[in-house]
């Protein structure tokens, strides 16, 4: 089913499991434009596990005229100072050839409607510190940098052995 945005010839869809080339692909990229490429570990079959069966998550896909040109990864968490969940992006990527067009913030804008539909309390994402033209896009659209707070994050090896130890 597709949604219908202000921009002519421009739809959005939530993802379906037939698209998991597609969302491995816009994460590719996406991870390129990061510097990050050689993270990316993930396969069309776990992300079909994750955002189809488990439903770990959500994708919103972006078409131009029939072809796909931006995606929106996002799931819920949860906020036990407000008592609502929360909606976090994960990942927003537009194709370098459509930036400048209006698509970014009408992906924003949608989540951001999604969110306010689902009744929760606040819609959140990570920037890159680097990535200038996407702080000053955040800005733009009344984001605000959550600077009082640092990021930790556990993984690999490092996570396994903190699990460990509550098997001990």
């Amino acid at each position: 089913m597709y949604i219908d945005t202000k921009l002519e010839n421009f739809k959005l869809r939530f993802a379906e499991e037939k698209d998991a080339v597609l969302i491995l692909k816009f994460i590719k990229e996406l991870a390129e434009y990061e510097k990050m490429l050689d993270h990316v570990v993930t396969t069309e079959e776990i992300l079909i596990e994750s955002l189809f069966q488990r439903k770990t998550a959500e994708v919103v896909i972006g078409e131009y005229e029939g072809e796909p040109v931006c995606f929106a990864l996002f799931f819920h968490n949860f906020s036990t100072f407000l008592g609502r969940p929360g909606l976090y992006l994960e990942d927003l990527y537009v194709k370098p050839h459509m930036r400048g067009k209006g698509i970014g913030k009408i992906m924003l804008s949608f989540l951001a409607s999604v969110a306010v539909e689902r009744k929760c309390g606040r819609f959140e994402w990570w920037c890159l510190d680097w990535n200038e033209p996407s702080i000053n896009f955040y800005k733009y659209m009344n984001a605000v940098a959550m600077g009082d707070w640092t990021v930790y994050r556990l993984a690999g090896e490092d996570l396994r052995g903190l699990a460990r130890e509550f098997e001990k």
